[in-house]
């Protein structure tokens, strides 16, 4: 069931007001992930059969860019509301434990890089030290990212699944932006994880309603782009707001008042409108083939990636000169403005943002193979 208007509106206030909290702790509060849950982040993704709502990928990016409006770090760690797609990768028989108790389950988890595990008697001995573990301070489940020795080393890494309590949080999230993601190192120590509670990340889902046919690398890199755009659009709003009958300290006019302000709020705003245009498009193409029993081309695909890491940069773009139009109170901290610029920019680095996606689209353009694991 959705959430109320005044619910979210509720939720999405006391976010904007504790940003600050989230940066200075290097996670998002315990009571948020409750919200989060509440609010239907973790069951969006989770098959009707195991009590989860089966949203479109278009219905769960557009409540993660409603939630990046007020926070960032916020709308970063309910992206991984996804890890209902991933876990679908399990067996069914482990779907049905994992989802014993309902379908609001808190997934987190580090891949890279993938650790040598022993095949033992039980399933596979993890150990290792995992970075970028997002969300996992709120985790109730955590996966991890194994090379099985037995295995040849051809294909995708596994994540083996585990309890939070298996798992040791190590705080050391110390960068630029996104600081409230609480992207920590993930250490297991001989944590004997059970085959059947491990699968390929980008693997065949053991379901086969149309969610769980959309490609899932291109989903993982959407769910966090669509975190810039609802931050690029916070910043424009933020900008107009400052606009509202504040006075310049140097008898300039009005912020809105002047026109080199107006032509590039203008240009911004026609930008990103046009590159979540095609983010939102290319999802479309791809949902409507899947809705109608098809399997999507390469080239769809390809537009999936390539629409997500160009909405990435446009985000980034925008939001850092809706600061510059915003003169020098942009740069206080005080200024929502100094986080929105930082965290759109760390969008950028991902791996999944990276330009490797512009050449695998142009390879494809001259009718080339992209590199593994692009499609």
């Amino acid at each position: 069931m959705a959430p109320s208007a005044t619910e979210m509106d509720e939720l999405l206030r006391d976010i904007r007001a504790r940003r600050k909290e989230f940066e200075a702790q290097r996670f998002i509060s315990p009571d948020i992930i409750q919200r989060f849950k509440k609010i239907g982040v973790y069951r969006a993704l989770v098959a009707k059969r195991f009590g989860g709502e089966e949203k479109s990928p278009a219905e769960f990016c557009e409540l993660i860019e409603t939630i990046s409006h007020a926070d960032g770090s916020a709308g970063w760690v309910a992206s991984f509301g996804i890890g209902g797609v991933y876990l679908a990768a399990l067996p069914v028989a482990t779907l049905e434990k994992v989802y014993a108790d309902g379908p609001d389950v808190v997934f987190a988890g580090g891949i890279f890089p993938p650790q040598p595990a022993e095949l033992v008697a039980g399933g596979y001995k993890v150990n290792g030290r995992w970075s970028w573990g997002s969300g996992s301070m709120g985790s109730e489940v955590v996966g991890a990212g194994i090379l099985p020795k037995s295995a040849d080393g051809s294909g995708l890494p596994r994540m083996a699944v585990m309890p939070r309590d298996k798992v040791q949080i190590v705080p050391n999230w110390e960068v630029m932006g996104l600081l409230g993601t609480g992207s920590h190192d993930i250490v297991v120590k001989d944590v004997v994880v059970p085959e059947e509670w491990t699968f390929v990340r980008g693997g065949a889902s053991s379901l086969e309603t149309p969610l769980y046919r959309y490609p899932t690398l291109s989903f993982a890199a959407q769910v966090l782009t669509v975190v810039g755009l609802g931050i690029a659009r916070a910043a424009i709003d933020e900008v107009i707001g400052m606009a509202a009958g504040r006075a310049s300290v140097t008898g300039a006019p009005n912020l809105g008042e002047r026109v080199y302000v107006q032509l590039e709020m203008a240009r911004i705003e026609a930008e990103l409108r046009a590159a979540r245009a095609w983010f939102y498009q290319a999802i479309d193409d791809v949902w409507q083939v899947l809705l109608a029993g098809g399997t999507p081309t390469d080239h769809q695909v390809s537009m999936l990636r390539l629409s997500t890491t160009h909405a990435s940069r446009v985000a980034a773009d925008v939001t850092r000169r809706a600061q510059m139009v915003s003169g020098g109170t942009g740069v206080y901290e005080s200024s929502p403005l100094a986080a929105q610029v930082r965290d759109a920019q760390m969008i950028t680095q991902h791996a999944f943002m990276g330009d490797i996606t512009y050449q695998n689209a142009g390879a494809m353009m001259f009718g080339l193979k992209p590199l593994p694991g692009y499609l």
